[in-house]
């Protein structure tokens, strides 16, 4: 009997179901937040919450089981070593979604599905490179320098001149 075994079929065969829900998952995972139609984050968000629930404890068992969801070693290992920790604690509620309105083409309600906990990434800031410090003797002499005359800005004609000057010494 199949009491109670409603999914939802997206208009889709079994195939494209299985292969929607997996590129799903794998965008998730990837990018931590996703933008997709309200029906699909509904059911991509029930499918999610199990993966992160068995990230949550590392064995070879669960690594398999996620492995078969997504089809992909790297997206294992990150759900493992960098999702699953940060819900250590927390039993549930792994996403949040938010409606966005509707697409401009079919008028399709578009959400958009995030983790709760999503890493912040630090820029790295490039550090000024030190001034090297002068010696004493340096510093106490004073150089005179000529004052350098400012080159006039080259004109347009000027430009176009030397992009069809010819190149004597070029053979």
């Amino acid at each position: 009997m199949r009491h109670r075994k409603e999914s939802q079929k997206f208009s889709r065969s079994r195939a494209q179901r299985k292969a929607l829900k997996k590129s799903l998952l794998r965008s998730l995972v990837t990018y931590e937040r996703i933008k997709t139609t309200e029906a699909k984050a509904t059911a991509l968000q029930s499918w999610i919450d199990r993966l992160i629930t068995l990230a949550k404890n590392d064995t070879i068992h669960h690594r398999r089981l996620v492995f078969k969801a997504l089809g992909d070693h790297d997206l294992v290992k990150k759900l493992f070593d960098n999702i699953g920790p940060r819900f250590k604690g927390i039993n549930g509620g792994y996403t949040r979604k938010f409606y966005l309105g509707c697409r401009k083409g079919d008028a399709g309600r578009v959400s958009l599905l995030e983790l709760t906990k999503i890493e912040v990434k630090e820029k790295k800031v490039k550090e000024k490179k030190a001034k090297e410090i002068e010696p004493e003797e340096a510093k106490h002499k004073e150089v005179k320098h000529a004052p350098q005359k400012e080159k006039p800005k080259k004109t347009i004609i000027e430009g176009v001149k030397g992009i069809f000057k010819k190149e004597r010494d070029s053979l």
